[in-house]
This record gives C-alpha cells, structure tokens and sequence, in this order.
C-alpha cells in the first residue's frame, strides 16, 4: 500500500520562473528505495510538485516507510543537484549538508496527511 510525504516551503518574491525552470530540468532519481548496504527496501512511485505565489508544495508516493526513503533521495545525484539549484530561492535557508540539518527542515516543512483516497477504496 503506497504512503505518502509531502513538505511545503517559500521561495522569494520573483523566483517562480528560476524554480519552474529547476524543476523542469532535474533528472530522475533510482525508484528502488535502497539501504546504506543497497538493499532494495522500497519503491518511489510518484512526485508531485506544486506552486502558488511563493509557496512550493512537494509530495511524493511511496512504498516503504519514510525513515527509508528520505537517505535514499539524499544519496541521489539528481535530487542533490535539484536542492542546491532551489537553496538559491528559498525565503528561509535550510542546512542540507548534514543529516541533521535535512532532518531539521523535513521536520519543520512536513504536512499532515489529512485524507488519501482511491478511486477503488
């Protein structure tokens, strides 16, 4: 059963078009979901990305447990590449470089899942 996380966070006045640009050009990351030791331990399934004004909203689809699959997308080039290119136009700077500081900004960009429907539940 797929699991969702999504995070929202502000970019300054006048970025949109750099961000949409951002976005539009990153590459794809490995969607098997892999341990330090590169055991496949779940799947990304889907990215969504959204933007109204200066707030950016990011969710992804998943199978596996987040605690899982947020090392994961660290190790990924392509997602790496993406967070450098958008720490440009943050309106609040986050530290990404360690493993404390991404745990610090995921904890305070996470939204609460309200309702996850299928059409097919």
């Amino acid at each position: 059963m797929p699991n969702y996380f999504a995070i929202s966070w502000d970019i300054t006045p006048g970025s949109q078009d750099a961000v949409r640009q951002a976005f539009a050009n990153y590459g794809r990351p490995d969607h098997d979901v892999k341990d330090a030791d590169g055991n496949v331990v779940g799947k990304l399934l889907s990215t969504l990305v959204f933007m109204k004004d200066n707030t950016v909203i990011r969710v992804i689809e998943f199978e596996g447990s987040i605690i899982d699959v947020a090392p994961h997308m660290a190790r990924q080039p392509a997602i790496r590449a993406l967070e450098d290119e958008l720490d440009k136009y943050l309106a609040n700077p986050r530290d990404m470089s360690t493993p404390e500081g991404a745990r610090k900004f995921f904890m305070e960009s996470a939204m609460e899942t309200l309702v996850s429907r299928k059409w097919d539940e």
